[in-house]
């Protein structure tokens, strides 16, 4: 469900905030790859569908690393994008620009509120774990916990590089191996 959302702009930034519908839509992917002119690039960004359907609004000191972590995330919601890069960044400023945004969408998308989660944290691993493998580390002697969190996380690896790929994305992704240990897929 949607919310309906009213976000007063401060009228001291209102004169350096661009309208969503003033920025081009662009493919999140174009032959395989994000677009190379936000590399390194402080910004913020519209995530839309395949339906071009708002789906999360966020910002990042580099707007590529932002990208490539939201199509790890959620692969299926990635399709097409709006950015904004900015030159001197301000925390305020982009607050500011992502209110406005989501309130000329007219509503929070669930990138923004029920599954911002999803959006921004690290891959939790044991949230997709089989009920074997609960049994498994449940029985499990203490010493072998992290080795079975490890493969469960190695499992859920493969299928997550699996639905990134499908998606048409030609780039390496690779998790922190340490925290494998711990059930969580984080990006190095």
């Amino acid at each position: 469900m949607r919310n309906v959302i009213h976000f007063p702009l401060q009228s001291t930034m209102a004169d350096s905030i661009p309208t969503l519908a003033s920025l081009d839509m662009r493919p999140y992917l174009a032959d395989g790859a994000l677009p190379s002119d936000l590399n390194g690039k402080v910004g913020i960004y519209a995530i839309f569908d395949q339906a071009q359907t708002l789906q999360y609004v966020g910002f990042s000191r580099n707007v590529t690393v932002g990208l490539v972590q939201h199509l790890v995330r959620c692969p299926e919601q990635c399709h097409w994008v709006k950015v904004h890069t900015v030159e001197r960044p301000s925390r305020t400023l982009l607050d500011e620009i992502r209110n406005a945004w989501l309130a000329e969408n007219g509503a929070v998308p669930a990138g923004n509120s029920d599954a911002q989660l999803a959006w921004e944290k690290p891959i939790d691993a044991k949230t997709f774990m089989t009920d074997a493998e609960r049994q498994e580390i449940a029985d499990a002697d203490p010493t072998e916990i992290n080795k079975l969190l490890k493969q469960v996380a190695r499992r859920v690896e493969v299928d997550v590089k699996a639905k990134v790929e499908a998606r048409g994305a030609q780039m390496p992704i690779k998790f922190n191996p340490k925290l494998k240990e711990q059930g969580i897929l984080a990006l190095k």
